[in-house]
């Protein structure tokens, strides 16, 4: 199997069950070859990526949306940060909200976890390109791992 053609560890923490829907649609549609793991807010995938059972399966990149019941993205973040040196992994988090408020934007691009922060729906062309990156800096990172 190529590089360009691993599956790409995805995860979308968001609890609009219709977004939801419509993005993993997109992600089959478009043949990205990337696997989809959802929660519906944030505390539910902090559970699941502590949970020792999963370390195999840690997505390459966690799409959070802000609002959310229980836990919202902002709670997430905290609560990742203080994780994140456990999991073993460089895990690329997109703000991923339909708030357009200046505020949101700000906070989020002030927090160092998260890469960007993108406005809902995602489109497929910022779909294909973070993932493209994501495959090229693990291609990368696998081409190190040989020449020791």
């Amino acid at each position: 199997m190529t590089a360009e053609k691993d599956p790409v560890g995805v995860c979308l923490i968001d609890d609009d069950q219709v977004y939801t829907f419509g993005f993993k649609k997109l992600i089959n549609l478009r043949g990205l070859n990337s696997r989809v793991i959802n929660f519906c807010d944030g505390s539910q995938a902090i559970t699941w990526l502590t949970n020792p059972h999963n370390s195999h399966n840690l997505p390459d990149v966690i799409f959070l949306d802000i609002n959310m019941p229980n836990m919202d993205g902002w709670d997430f973040l905290r609560e990742f940060a203080e994780i994140k040196s456990q999991l073993g992994k460089k895990i690329t988090i997109y703000m991923l909200s339909s708030s357009i408020n200046l505020n949101d934007i700000y906070r989020a691009k002030k927090i160092a976890d998260v890469a960007d922060y993108i406005f809902k729906p995602i489109n497929e062309y910022q779909l294909h390109a973070i993932i493209n990156v994501l495959r090229e800096q693990d291609a990368g990172s696998n081409i190190s791992k040989y020449k020791a």
